[in-house]
């Protein structure tokens, strides 16, 4: 008998239910990444076809995912089980998806609705890319915020840790796409969002990318060594989709160079495109 109470027992002989633990979180945020980026993907898909009022409804719709996201977070932070865990990390992913959602609809984007000029100058070109999304990375940065100082000293706090690599992750991926990478995929941009484009630049390398990789690196390595150093069925499984999930998004960022076709994963889910719409691909990263 394992001697975690909520520690899966494994019925193959000689393996221990709370070695397969780990292996169970990791695959689970595998699928979660997978599913949930393709439910917003094909949610905002139907809404462009609809035209502007189904996007506005489309995310209106999705509110309940706040609501929730933001009760699970806090009724998991003195739940230390398994149970506790999953629900943190899944309220995170709700908190996130909301917003992502928000954005890739146009309704929480930014006040600049326009493509970038050609020749502007780098400074201004910043700015405007800034202007872009700026309400919702503050929008990102302030739910951050809030879970920072709601779960900071709090017995679970990997609702916090979730939302953190999301947060992190996001920026690294943007700063990149602005400095420049050799693949970018446009071709999951939404029409609220085809003036984004024009603010990417395709490169063969940019000085942010390494550091981007390493410290991503880093931090997958730094969850792998808490996971071997807990000893909490509730941690155990916390650390290993943290751990999961931050190897995914240093996977992503290498999409971003090499010729890895990602966007495979999904379009299988998504509506076909119009006739009068541009399927041209670059590869690469699919900029979410």
């Amino acid at each position: 008998m394992s001697r975690h109470p909520f520690v899966w027992r494994s019925a193959v002989p000689g393996v221990r239910g709370d070695r397969m633990t780990p292996w169970i979180a990791a695959f689970i945020a595998l699928f979660i990444w997978w599913f949930s980026t393709g439910t917003i993907l094909m949610a905002v898909k139907y809404a462009d076809r609809a035209g502007p009022a189904a996007r506005l409804k489309t995310t209106l719709f999705a509110l309940p995912m706040v609501a929730l996201g933001g009760y699970g977070a806090f009724w998991s932070m003195t739940q230390t089980d398994i149970l506790g865990t999953y629900v943190a990390f899944l309220s995170a992913l709700a908190l996130w998806g909301w917003i992502e959602l928000a954005f890739l609809t146009g309704m929480i984007t930014g006040p600049n609705t326009k493509a970038l000029p050609k020749g502007t100058a780098e400074f201004e070109r910043f700015i405007r890319a800034w202007g872009t999304v700026a309400y919702h990375e503050m929008l990102l940065a302030g739910t951050l915020i809030v879970l920072g100082l709601t779960l900071w000293a709090a017995p679970n706090p990997f609702a916090f840790y979730t939302f953190g690599v999301l947060f992190a992750a996001r920026i690294s991926a943007k700063l990149n796409l602005f400095f420049g990478v050799p693949r970018i995929n446009v071709d999951f941009l939404p029409e609220a969002l085809a003036h984004l484009s024009s603010h990417f630049r395709t490169a063969g390398m940019n000085w942010l990318f390494p550091i981007s990789v390493t410290a991503l690196t880093f931090a997958a390595a730094c969850w792998l060594e808490r996971l071997f150093a807990v000893e909490t069925a509730g941690e155990i499984t916390g650390f290993a989709l943290l751990t999961a999930l931050t190897a995914l998004a240093t996977l992503e960022h290498w999409v971003m160079v090499l010729p890895i076709p990602d966007e495979r994963l999904w379009r299988w889910m998504l509506p076909q495109p119009k006739p009068n719409e541009n399927t041209t691909t670059t590869g690469g990263h699919h900029g979410l």
